[in-house]
């Protein structure tokens, strides 16, 4: 399948349709979700609607694309701050973290692994524009903390992978597998800490 990108036709409906989309995805999911109600959602036809995104699979990926970039870029701000290490790394966690149990990411994750063997691109979407986008600047952060001599790292991109999972430590496998569903913010600051801490003390000079 071509990149959603390159198919979805832009015009003056079509923020009304990603909205009215979003709604419906986020309360019924991939599957449940009809053609049908997004348009009445977003207010258009279904005509309409088609015109912008012959396909649901690409309704989906633009509504999670969007999102999955809002998310990253909001984190990828924090990370330019000028500030120590541990208060990007803790502000950069606390962003991740945040996406990661929020109920629309928690949503994109399940029915990009539910749709991942009929439709991988869903996945690669999902990834290409939100955690690899995250992954890429903590990369170039942790390149430029080993240049100004604050950390000592000699696989960089190992070291960005091994924060986001320090990240996800506890309480990630205890919402994907229905264990809780929601945390206090003193479970959320612990996880945090700790991965920063965790961090810090391996790379750290």
């Amino acid at each position: 399948m071509a990149h959603a990108a390159e198919i979805v036709r832009k015009g003056r409906k079509f923020d009304q349709v990603l909205q009215g989309a979003r709604q419906v995805f986020l309360a019924d999911g991939f599957e449940g979700a009809s053609v049908d109600d997004i348009a009445r959602a977003a207010g258009v036809s279904k005509a309409t609607l088609y015109s912008y995104f012959p396909d649901k699979r690409l309704l989906f990926m633009e509504v999670a694309r969007l999102e999955c970039l809002r998310q990253g870029e909001e984190s990828l701000a924090l990370i330019e701050v000028a500030a120590t290490p541990r208060m990007v790394l803790k502000e950069a966690a606390e962003r991740m973290l945040g996406f990661l149990l929020s109920d629309f990411g928690q949503r994109v994750f399940r029915i990009c692994v539910a749709e991942a063997d009929r439709f991988p691109e869903l996945g690669r979407q999902f990834y290409e524009t939100g955690p690899m986008m995250v992954r890429n600047r903590l990369t170039e952060f942790l390149t430029e903390c080993v240049d100004r001599k604050q950390m000592e790292i000699d696989d960089i991109e190992l070291a960005a992978d091994q924060f986001a999972e320090l990240c996800k430590a506890d309480l990630f496998p205890r919402l994907v597998f229905n264990i809780d569903a929601t945390f206090s913010e003193a479970e959320i600051a612990r996880v945090i800490d700790g991965a920063v801490e965790t961090f810090m003390a391996r790379y750290a000079i």
